[in-house]
């Protein structure tokens, strides 16, 4: 874990213009490509067959919050994200309310790309940031920013410290992103390179980890590699977080030497398959657990089924009433009558908080802990 202390220093590396001028098509990185590509292109195949894939991003995105915020030290449990903001009055906890700020931030990201035509913004990226962090500024002004290991308080790297440079790099890192005339690299590769660009420049004044880190999915998204959201890195970073510091500071270090970055995009592939492979799993595990639930509804509550009720439990891991009446465009009594019926079935569990009842999806959030794990 890094994290920022206000100095006045000069760093010895130099933001380079993209791509970097070296070789990033090594037999090591092709080999790396070719098993990160695989997964990754049966995992869009399978999102795509999930009926409603708002529910893939609802759940999937609280995953990647939880993850990502882990890595900045910001620890919740699965019980206090899913009940964040969930009822009237309920008192959760402030990192509880950071980590869902994150999922907000990336669907606003993920709604401003598809608005834009693909668009990856430095606008949408303020945006986030504001968002994220409950500020109105935007990229980083005044200097004296550095980065520091959180163990020995070293000064580990000091980004750009001019506004007029900071923009600068953002603009040139904008047009690398969308403009596919500038390198004719692997999306992969350049995922890779816009993420270490990014946490390089350094641009806001907090929350460039998180912000770096859902550019990585929104970019994936871009590039047609999925069609939604749902690759999400952090869990492999938050795994292997003292390599992913190290590698990211080697480039550096090393003032862009062609080893340290094999060695960084090297990293990132084996990220990208390994959380492949995970989301793959999760999603056929989800696809199981809605045919079971599926099939016992229409057998046991033939009455009660319905394909928006049973989205419903699943875009909701923990469901309320209100839920119920929104999606289902029912009354309040008949939702409460739906959520007792399926409660007394044992397709969830019923709750009480005050005068509040909600209704849990437990196997859900065991398929969750189970993948991801623990809670």
């Amino acid at each position: 874990m890094q994290h920022i202390v206000f100095v006045m220093l000069k760093s010895s590396y130099i933001i380079p213009i993209l791509p970097p001028k070296v070789d990033l098509e090594t037999k090591a990185i092709l080999k790396a490509l070719n098993k990160a590509h695989r997964p990754l292109a049966e995992l869009k195949g399978r999102a795509s067959a999930i009926p409603n894939q708002g529910i893939l991003i609802n759940t999937l995105a609280l995953q990647e919050a939880k993850a990502s915020s882990e890595i900045e030290n910001i620890v919740t449990t699965q019980d206090e994200l899913f009940r964040e903001g969930f009822l009237p009055g309920d008192q959760t906890t402030p990192n509880a309310k950071e980590v869902a700020l994150y999922r907000d931030a990336l669907t606003l990201g993920f709604e401003d790309l598809r608005s834009n035509n693909g668009i990856l913004r430095n606008g949408a990226l303020i945006d986030m940031f504001r968002l994220l962090k409950n500020r109105d500024d935007g990229f980083r002004v005044l200097p004296g920013t550095a980065l520091l290991n959180d163990k020995t308080d070293e000064i580990v790297y000091v980004p750009p410290q001019n506004a007029t440079n900071i923009a600068n790099h953002m603009t040139q890192l904008e047009a690398f992103i969308n403009d596919g005339s500038l390198s004719s690299l692997d999306p992969l590769v350049k995922m890779a390179i816009i993420h270490h660009q990014f946490e390089s420049i350094h641009p806001f004044p907090d929350g460039n980890g998180r912000i770096g880190r859902i550019l990585n999915v929104l970019y994936l998204t871009q590039t047609g590699l999925l069609e939604i959201p749902i690759l999400y890195l952090s869990r492999h970073i938050t795994q292997t977080k003292n390599k992913y510091y190290h590698l990211l500071q080697d480039v550096r270090d090393s003032l862009g030497a062609a080893q340290a970055w094999e060695a960084w995009v090297l990293y990132m592939l084996e990220a990208v398959a390994d959380t492949a492979q995970m989301t793959l799993n999760l999603i056929e595990g989800l696809r199981t657990l809605m045919a079971e639930y599926k099939q016992r509804m229409r057998t046991e509550l033939p009455k009660l089924y319905s394909q928006d009720l049973l989205n419903n439990l699943f875009r909701h891991p923990y469901t309320r009433i209100d839920y119920v009446m929104k999606d289902l465009s029912v009354g309040r009594q008949a939702a409460a009558r739906y959520l007792d019926k399926l409660a007394n079935a044992g397709f969830v569990e019923k709750h009480q908080s005050g005068r509040n009842n909600y209704y849990i999806n437990s196997p859900l959030l065991d398929l969750f802990f189970d993948i991801s794990g623990g809670k």
